[in-house]
């Protein structure tokens, strides 16, 4: 395991944990380099000689260390915005190997994106359609689309990340696409070869999954008796992680391996879009304990990161291990409390009702499978600095992104 108990404390890779706390300070993020390197080559290995890219969908963790270490390796990868465009440009992605995702791209993102030279769009509106196409014809360029079709699988997960149903607001309805994809093609400067389907995050049953495959292989078959070449296929990415004790993971290689079986002789490029399977139990979120106080019998521990440092659990009720960095004895008293942060609002709590061992004021906690959607989603509420990120290789470690100062937060605002 990328983060272990070694000598009595927590160590990632090789690092000691407590030594990252005291030289960058707390609440801090630690990324494994081998852990995320470790399942990108798993996904890519599966695939055997098929044609295929993995694509990273940065909206996990856009860190730059951690998109020049998917970079290096050959990844490609998924964006929603112009924002994480310019990341993966800056860290050395090739744009050839870039699909840019989401429901609402600017006209401005589309000209950018065509300017950098990204691999497609993964479309899902018609007038999105028509505004790419405008583009490309502007910049004497021709622009590869996919439509993003919603298969209306239902994904079993948290309402807030399922994504394949009609009621949603991604894709476009696979029942209407051959009709969309049909006047697509009269569209000047588009070139229709690929389609696209992703039905939402964090899928502990890959059953909805292939489900959707099945239902996009289909309309593939169909789109080409029509007389539309499609080569390429993106079946985006959902597959769940351990948040939970006894939560049963997907295997990489056997969803692969039915992608594989599935795709075998039909000619198509295969593109998926992993992001949290590859960086949430990469991460770790240390914080250290301030102090504790019980309000009408009520015990809560109070620590210095909270909801604006990890909004996972205030916004989903999501579940996190928590661990002390020194290991306690087996056997050692506990005591049941609600982790809190120090933000004014009771929806600022990373645990509640959480059997832990008795834990004392400088005592220091990680928060565990904190890779994704950790510090993507943080942000500065009760005017808090956003935390330090640091990216261990090994037996050595770095600063990834260096902890926001208090003149950080007043950057690009003016006095009257």
């Amino acid at each position: 395991m990328s983060f272990h108990y070694r000598n009595g404390s927590l160590h990632g890779e090789q690092v000691s944990l407590e030594e990252i706390a005291t030289e960058v300070g707390t609440p801090c993020y630690v990324y494994s380099a081998e852990a995320i390197l470790s399942r990108f080559r798993t996904y890519n290995v599966a695939f055997g000689d098929t044609p295929h890219t993995v694509c990273y969908a940065v909206k996990a963790n856009s860190n730059l260390a951690i998109l020049q270490l998917l970079a290096r390796e050959g990844a490609g990868f998924d964006i929603v915005s112009g924002g994480e465009l310019y990341r993966v440009l800056q860290a050395g992605g090739d744009p050839a190997k870039v699909v840019f995702s989401g429901v609402g791209k600017t006209r401005e993102e589309i000209e950018y994106a065509l300017q950098s030279g990204i691999f497609s769009f993964n479309s899902e509106s018609e007038p999105e359609l028509s505004w790419i196409s405008e583009a490309a014809v502007k910049l004497g360029k021709q622009a590869r689309v996919a439509l993003r079709v919603n298969p209306d699988v239902n994904a079993s997960t948290h309402e807030y990340i399922s994504t394949g149903l009609k009621e949603h607001k991604f894709g476009i309805d696979i029942a209407l696409s051959e009709g969309v994809y049909q006047r697509a093609s009269k569209l000047p400067g588009l070139t229709l070869d690929n389609v696209s389907c992703h039905i939402g995050s964090q899928i502990l049953n890959p059953s909805s999954l292939l489900e959707a495959i099945d239902r996009v292989l289909s309309l593939i078959e169909r789109l080409r008796a029509q007389g539309l070449a499609i080569t390429h296929v993106d079946l985006g990415g959902g597959l769940g992680v351990a948040y939970k004790p006894g939560d049963e993971t997907p295997s990489i290689e056997d969803y692969v391996g039915h992608i594989v079986s599935k795709t075998k002789g039909r000619g198509l490029h295969v593109a998926i879009e992993p992001g949290r399977s590859l960086v949430a139990e990469a991460g770790v979120l240390l914080s250290r304990v301030l102090l504790d106080k019980e309000n009408g019998g009520k015990l809560f521990v109070i620590v210095d990161a909270a909801m604006n440092d990890l909004m996972r659990p205030s916004l989903y009720k999501a579940h996190h291990e928590i661990e002390t960095v020194r290991e306690h004895a087996e056997g050692s008293p506990t005591r049941k409390a609600d982790i809190v942060g120090p933000v004014c609002e009771s929806g600022d709590f990373l645990a509640k009702d959480r059997e832990l061992p008795v834990l004392a004021p400088g005592d220091l906690v990680a928060i565990r499978n904190a890779g994704a959607y950790g510090f993507v989603m943080a942000s500065n509420y009760n005017s808090r600095p956003r935390s330090a990120e640091v990216l261990i290789e090994g037996a050595t470690w770095r600063i990834a992104r260096q902890r926001e100062s208090l003149a950080d937060l007043v950057r690009g605002e003016q006095l009257l």
